[in-house]
């Protein structure tokens, strides 16, 4: 529209009626009148007004796409996060896992020597507090595992009804 404004505008118009100032001579063709006809009007100086405005709209649709790229890019970015969140954090849980099978073994294994009478109870209860830290851990990093799961389908638009969701 901006750039419209640096070519003349064409108006057509017409216009037709009675003249007259007895009712009764409405109905004679004398006081019927009409006219019909195109209107050329261009601005021939207007101090660069019109290239200001051009310019102006020009400004505001590059700031309009810039926003809309930034927008893009952060919510690829964000998906890429989440996605490696999620990477990361399934890898560490599986260790994490290990280390809480393993700590569980501890616990067994020094119950077993405590009833054999080769170890004392000392040794049986901080077994079971490495066992119940690691577990703690592992609870922690699902937790953390499930948020990254919600972000990502945050993230990528999606969501859904908490009145659809099945109670427990």
């Amino acid at each position: 529209m901006a750039t419209a404004a640096f070519f003349p505008s064409l108006l057509l118009s017409a216009s037709g009626g009675f003249q007259s100032s007895r009712i009764a001579d409405w109905l004679s063709w004398p006081s019927h009148f009409w006219s019909f006809g195109p209107a050329l009007a261009q601005t021939i100086l207007d101090g660069g007004a019109r290239r200001a405005v051009r310019d102006e709209a020009r400004a505001s649709y590059d700031q309009t796409v810039a926003e809309y790229r930034q927008s893009v890019l952060a919510a690829f970015q964000d998906v890429e996060d989440n996605l490696a969140a999620l990477r990361l954090l399934t890898d560490e849980a599986r260790q994490q896992q290990a280390a809480v099978d393993a700590a569980r073994l501890a616990v067994d294994i020094s119950l077993n020597q405590y009833r054999g009478g080769l170890v004392s109870y000392l040794q049986v209860t901080t077994a079971q507090s490495t066992a119940l830290a690691d577990e703690r851990a592992s609870l922690d990093l699902l937790s953390r595992r499930f948020v990254a799961s919600v972000q990502l389908v945050k993230a990528l638009g999606g969501g859904w009804d908490p009145a659809t969701m099945p109670v427990r």
